[in-house]
């Protein structure tokens, strides 16, 4: 259909006016909404991250698409909640506590929801107890850390020992990034993966349902 070819040009060419119309246009014309999503904009958003790996596209290219993305999803999202149906996955993602950076955690974030993907945000120097809290109210199955300081890293390891003790680490997958981040800290603290960029984590993330569907 033209107008989901045209809100897959929106999303790759970051021009959320244009993105917003068309879903306006395309859901006024019958189209369902996971239609748009899994038609247009999934698809749209693991091109701008295969651009983004092939250094085609920058952070900035990489914002302007998750805006244009999220500018149509925020007309879809009360339509679904309305109609029942929901995203196959739940992802809880916040900056660890004490850290207040969150560029990173938001690109991220929007890259996940272009992915197909629910994200809870919890923001920013986001409490251990705030993560154990948002795995027992929304039941994902995916928790995501993000520090950009140094002396900030250590609450991934308190975040996870937290979820030990609150009996609900055994429920999520967390994954832990962040400029300062390693493989070997993930490891290290019992994170079960590690992504150095925004692309890199909606990977993760599906090698991790894949496996556990396995």
């Amino acid at each position: 259909m033209p107008q989901q070819s045209d809100l897959y040009d929106a999303i790759l060419n970051g021009d959320a006016k244009k993105a917003r119309a068309t879903t306006e246009t395309a859901l006024a014309e019958g189209v369902a909404p996971m239609e748009l999503i899994q038609g247009s904009m999934v698809p749209a958003m693991d091109e701008v991250g295969r651009l983004f790996e092939a250094e085609e596209y920058f952070v900035p290219e990489l914002l302007l698409s998750a805006r244009a993305m999220k500018s149509s999803l925020d007309l879809l999202k009360p339509l679904l909640s309305a109609s029942g149906q929901k995203m196959s996955t739940r992802i809880v993602i916040g900056t660890v506590k004490g850290d207040l950076h969150d560029i990173g955690k938001n690109i991220v974030a929007s890259m996940l929801e272009g992915g197909g993907f629910e994200v809870i945000d919890l923001g920013a120097d986001v409490s251990p107890e705030s993560f154990v809290a948002a795995v027992k109210d929304r039941s994902p199955q995916i928790v995501c850390m993000s520090a950009l300081l140094t002396v900030t890293m250590p609450a991934m390891k308190t975040t996870i020992e937290a979820l030990k003790n609150a009996g609900v680490r055994s429920q999520v997958k967390v994954l832990v990034g962040g400029a300062p981040v390693t493989m070997q800290y993930a490891k290290e603290i019992g994170a079960d993966g590690f992504s150095e960029n925004a692309n890199g984590a909606v990977g993760l993330v599906k090698n991790l349902l894949a496996g556990a569907a396995a």
